[in-house]
């Protein structure tokens, strides 16, 4: 990356009023766990009546599986508020469980053969018709296996105030909303040329059941009876093994700007594939998918960023994209940490965000294809075996030394968390603790679950079921204020009484019903 232009706006930002317009940025968490009964099996229960409805609920919903609920917290202006939101997600769910548990690991329980992993079920409305075909699709083109991968998204937009600073010193013929999602376009770009350093930091899924499908591989090795791990890996999950997904390979969709993104995406989900018109859409008159498109809907598409546009615009992405723009970042590499009851912690929101910040504030050159070849070379690397010693990364045709790496683009970061830091809330602290990692990969929370299994003679299955059952009891002995509580009741029963609305409303056919949704892009 190039730094002069860096340095010029760490320059400018060291100007206290407009560190002070950086620091307010919003953050959001989307987190999903598994629910599994208390001998650590997938579960084959429906999505608790007490939690509300799943397609209609904004902070309570399901993934792909019946059995994968999604914990989403609002944008918020400080990490405080946003894990305090999650913890109380977390107590109320745990209230609603009954007998059954969160499962604290991404890598899934001992879950049973593909078609017997169960669907989220959304009613009989068209919306939620069309969410449970969809999964039924997914379904048929990955498996249902890879979809009980579990993760946490960070979202994060960075301050209106702060872009009309920065549009204001920065001329450009661009609109101010052009100019922001080209700057957000950028921040993705450099995202993707550092995500390795994330899948190193906060990798946490170095292991899995052996219940868990998947082809022998040669980074693989048997830790006993019950459990494959890799014995540098990091995050089987950021793997091809989970989500960097064979069927998706020869899909490129290029963040070299917002239009090459769009129409990338715009062919992506109109252009159709042999590969799943082989599947077919009707069969005995069930829907396996909702087309044969390369992505049925954009939300198919696999990345470890992305851009999003207004969380409450009601069209679909591209088109919402189209029309307002980029409002904020996606990220989608952190696995569960599960030595810690979120999932998450402050210390990883601190990085995470100040790593965005630089993304942001530095240079962002186009990607071509030889470029992307080595992003993604260099992300399965260090996701398979990113703790060896020595290891080596591609970058720009040579290799270059991961620690080494990691140390220089940590050593500059600092900078911007030096700029959050306004009040020593942990910002710097955090970086700091990530140089600790960078130097010494056993400090890494792949090497620590790894040093835990070992030393407790634990199993992967083993050890995330004791974690799991700890985490359900720490939740389950925490109390809701009285109000919070009443709150997330009248919203539970408010979005039950909305999905029963929409189902007394869906007049039209289903098949009218998907015309209509496709013929908007």
């Amino acid at each position: 990356m190039e730094h002069r232009s860096l340095d010029s706006r760490l320059a400018w930002l060291s100007d206290r009023d407009n560190a002070s317009r950086l620091r307010r940025g919003l953050r959001g968490l989307e987190k999903e766990s598994l629910r599994v009964d208390g001998r650590g099996y997938l579960a084959h229960t429906q999505h608790p009546q007490g939690l509300g409805s799943a397609l209609t609920h904004p902070h309570l919903t399901t993934d792909y599986s019946e059995a994968l609920p999604e914990l989403v917290t609002p944008p918020y202006p400080s990490n405080w508020e946003t894990l305090q939101f999650l913890c109380d997600l977390h107590i109320y769910v745990a209230k609603h469980l009954e007998d059954e548990l969160l499962w604290a690991q991404s890598m899934p329980c001992r879950i049973p053969s593909g078609d017997k992993v169960p669907i989220a079920v959304y009613g009989s409305s068209n919306p939620g018709k069309l969410r449970s075909v969809y999964r039924r699709g997914l379904g048929f083109r990955y498996g249902r296996a890879m979809q009980t991968i579990s993760g946490v998204h960070f979202n994060y937009s960075a301050p209106l105030d702060f872009w009309r600073l920065l549009y204001e010193r920065e001329p450009s013929n661009l609109s101010l909303k052009d100019f922001i999602s080209h700057r957000y376009m950028g921040a993705i770009r450099n995202y993707r040329r550092l995500a390795w350093l994330l899948i190193y930091l906060f990798g946490a899924s170095p292991a899995f059941c052996k219940s868990f499908p998947t082809a022998r591989s040669p980074y693989l090795r048997e830790l006993d009876a019950d459990t494959w791990f890799a014995p540098y890996g990091t995050s089987l999950r950021m793997s091809d093994i989970g989500y960097r997904n064979r069927s998706q390979s020869e899909l490129q969709i290029s963040m070299n700007s917002l239009d090459d993104y769009l129409a990338g995406m715009v062919a992506a989900v109109t252009t159709s594939n042999p590969r799943y018109e082989a599947i077919g859409v009707l069969a005995d008159g069930e829907y396996r998918q909702l087309n044969t498109n390369t992505l049925q809907i954009e939300a198919e598409y696999y990345s470890p960023i992305r851009p999003k546009p207004p969380a409450d615009n009601p069209h679909r992405p591209t088109v919402a994209l189209r029309d307002n723009g980029v409002k904020y970042l996606e990220v989608r590499t952190l696995d569960l940490n599960m030595m810690d009851p979120l999932g998450v912690n402050a210390q990883q929101l601190r990085f995470v965000e100040a790593l965005l910040l630089y993304c942001l504030l530095n240079d962002s050159p186009l990607i071509d294809s030889a470029e992307q070849a080595e992003i993604d070379e260099r992300d399965l690397l260090v996701a398979r075996e990113g703790r060896r010693p020595g290891l080596a990364l591609p970058r720009g045709g040579r290799t270059v030394g991961l620690a080494r790496w990691a140390g220089d683009v940590l050593a500059e970061i600092r900078d911007i968390a030096a700029l959050l830091d306004e009040d020593d809330n942990g910002y710097v602290d955090s970086v700091e603790a990530q140089l600790t990692s960078a130097r010494d990969p056993e400090r890494t929370p792949s090497a620590q679950i790894l040093q835990h299994m070992r030393s407790e003679g634990a199993s992967f299955f083993e050890l995330a079921l004791e974690t799991s059952r700890q985490q359900h009891r720490y939740f389950s002995e925490l109390r809701l204020p009285a109000g919070k509580e009443a709150w997330l009741d009248e919203l539970a029963r408010e979005s039950l009484e909305e999905q029963a609305r929409l189902e007394a409303e869906s007049g039209q056919s289903f098949e009218y019903y998907l015309r209509e949704y496709f013929f908007e892009v």
